[in-house]
């Protein structure tokens, strides 16, 4: 009898704890699916205008859940917002595999961060995806954020070895050029942020002044760092400079996304040859599930 009795009671607190559980994870769940703001569908989005995307896609799970659980999704929530240009982080050959296949509309750039080969091979990457059909690649290139920017290496005091990608893109309609630099910061030393911004800054001055440009990034810092504040001397926010801005805090872990409402570290920069139209974090899951630790954001730009 006593022995039913105990049965009947852990049978009582695994149902509850099991119940808790769903209502936690349908909470998440319900939060990210239902608070979204208006997107602007590709169709609808201003004449004139690009569409530049960053998305951390998470290398690795995502509270418990796998990389392979998680592919399908975030390439649904990319579609929908169909970027002209997307620049990503942490994308594994996993990733870059999936990305290649069922992104068939685009074409891409990128090297592995840790040798310097494909990323559909070895390691992470910051590839930059643009589409085929509206742009020609003009030019592309990769350098270490690093003293040695030319040589797989870690910067001043980083915990790895960090990436920048870049294209040099070419609209077949209008024969307008422009830049997108994309990479990720360091996400141990504040030194390797501050380091890195002005390895970039300084390759992005040497190389493209007077080009319209556009720079996308997980700087792992948030507006109040130097980092920031090193990269948008010359370079706009468009979190504030748009008119037309629905914004959130980027970076949730994967949990409940308002202990993180201000926190922004991904970010889409650009010069002062664009006017920032849109600006938006993508709030919306797919499913009800979160496609990544990070919501994805874009901004809609206006080419002077």
């Amino acid at each position: 009898m006593i022995i039913l009795l105990i049965k009947r009671i852990v049978v009582i607190i695994m149902a509850l704890a099991s119940l808790f559980n769903a209502t936690g994870a349908e909470r998440f769940g319900d939060y990210c699916g239902n608070f979204d703001f208006p997107r602007i569908s590709a169709e609808n989005q201003e004449a004139d205008t690009l569409r530049i995307m960053s998305f951390n896609i998470r290398c690795g799970d995502v509270n418990d859940v796998h990389v392979p659980d998680r592919i399908g999704i975030a390439i649904r929530q990319i579609k929908e917002v169909m970027p002209d240009s997307l620049g990503i982080q942490e994308a594994t050959p996993e990733w870059m595999k999936a990305l290649d296949r069922k992104l068939s509309l685009y074409a891409w750039v990128g090297l592995d961060r840790e040798k310097g080969v494909s990323p559909l091979e070895n390691g992470e990457s910051c590839p930059i995806f643009y589409l085929k059909s509206k742009f020609t690649l003009e030019d592309s290139g990769n350098f270490w954020v690093s003293d040695t920017p030319d040589v797989p290496s870690k910067g001043p005091g980083a915990g790895c070895i960090r990436i920048c990608t870049w294209v040099k893109l070419k609209d077949r309609v209008t024969g307008k050029e422009f830049v997108h630099v994309n990479t990720h910061y360091d996400h141990v030393s504040e030194e390797a942020r501050v380091q890195g911004a002005l390895i970039v800054t300084r390759f992005i001055e040497e190389n493209f002044r007077g080009i319209p440009l556009v720079f996308t990034a997980d700087m792992n810092t948030t507006e109040k760092g130097e980092a920031y504040a090193t990269m948008t001397e010359n370079l706009t926010d468009t979190r504030f400079a748009a008119e037309d801005c629905k914004t959130y805090g980027t970076f949730h872990a994967g949990k409940d996304p308002a202990e993180n409402a201000d926190y922004y570290i991904d970010f889409v920069l650009c010069t002062d040859d664009f006017e920032p139209a849109v600006y938006r974090t993508v709030t919306k899951g797919v499913d009800n599930r979160f496609t990544s630790d990070h919501f994805p954001i874009y901004a809609d730009l206006i080419i002077k």
